[in-house]
């Protein structure tokens, strides 16, 4: 057993069956629709999630940060197994209160080394830097140098999507009203990317082919260490869409990339509602720069 254990939370987006195979424990965010709450990818799977939220009709979907009892009740049970220190790997702390949670959780067990990092980025970009955590905690490197080396590498992070409108991050509250205005009356399709932790509009195309042709492009303009594509799809056809997408960058990428730091995700119920249905896009992990 590692001496380190790795946490997350569910805004990663990493499937379950890829945090198992790392060993890394999710704390589930919370979704609600109207009245009715679930704890995202337990008790409401990501097709499920889709489902709902696509459903005519549907009240709005909100989401809410983990509790500090969600993550001290985590963290109590990882050190019962005997492990030595946490690192706790969060959605960006400007789009989220989780990391503020695991804060609190971490300053309520003084006595415990818990190391908790605000990746300042969101879905994939949360889960790329938890799998290398993790990967550092089996190669038996401790938690304070793992803290270290995940920290330093949230600035290696891109992300780049390609939406079919700016109005869910507007109900979200991710994005202003007039900024989501301006893509919608001018009906410009918008690229997103993350900065210093925020959502900003990187550009508005024309259409859709022209924002995905853009994207490719700006995922492929330089090396790459791992790559996770991102999708809203849900339909047989716009799934096959995603994969013609992926190996469309993946053929395209200088250098190639090792199929083993090659994923596909579905966006699932933590970020979903910001996102809305038709982005296609993916977070980049580049190479990290000499020392």
């Amino acid at each position: 057993m590692s001496r380190v254990a790795i946490v997350t939370d569910s805004a990663a987006d990493l499937p379950s069956e890829a945090a198992a195979r790392a060993g890394i424990t999710v704390v589930p965010l919370v979704v609600s629709f109207g009245t009715q709450s679930y704890r995202a990818g337990v008790d409401l799977p990501t097709d499920e999630f889709w489902r709902r939220m696509l459903e005519p009709g549907a009240p709005f979907p909100t989401t809410a940060a983990a509790s500090p009892g969600d993550f001290k009740s985590t963290f109590e049970g990882i050190f019962a197994t005997g492990v030595e220190a946490i690192v706790c790997v969060t959605v960006g702390g400007k789009l989220s209160a989780t990391v503020k949670s695991a804060t609190i959780a971490r300053d309520m067990l003084p006595d415990r080394e818990i190391h908790v990092i605000d990746s300042n980025s969101a879905s994939m970009g949360v889960g790329l830097l938890a799998q290398v955590a993790a990967e550092l905690a089996s190669a038996g490197v401790s938690g304070s140098e793992i803290a270290r080396i995940v920290e330093a590498r949230t600035a290696d992070l891109d992300l780049y999507l390609a939406m079919d409108t700016l109005e869910y991050l507007r109900k979200g509250g991710r994005i202003s009203g007039a900024r989501a205005a301006i893509g919608t009356v001018l009906s410009f399709k918008p690229i997103i990317t993350v900065r210093d932790g925020l959502v900003e509009v990187f550009e508005r195309v024309r259409t859709r082919s022209k924002a995905r042709d853009r994207v490719v492009e700006l995922l492929t303009r330089r090396p790459v260490e791992r790559i996770a594509f991102l999708h809203t799809m849900t339909t047989a056809a716009e799934l096959a869409e995603v994969d013609r997408f992926r190996d469309m960058v993946v053929a395209r990428m200088p250098g190639g990339v090792d199929a083993a730091h090659v994923s596909v995700q579905a966006v699932g119920s933590s970020v979903g509602p910001h996102l809305g249905p038709g982005c296609l896009g993916a977070v980049l992990l580049h190479h990290s720069a000499p020392a």
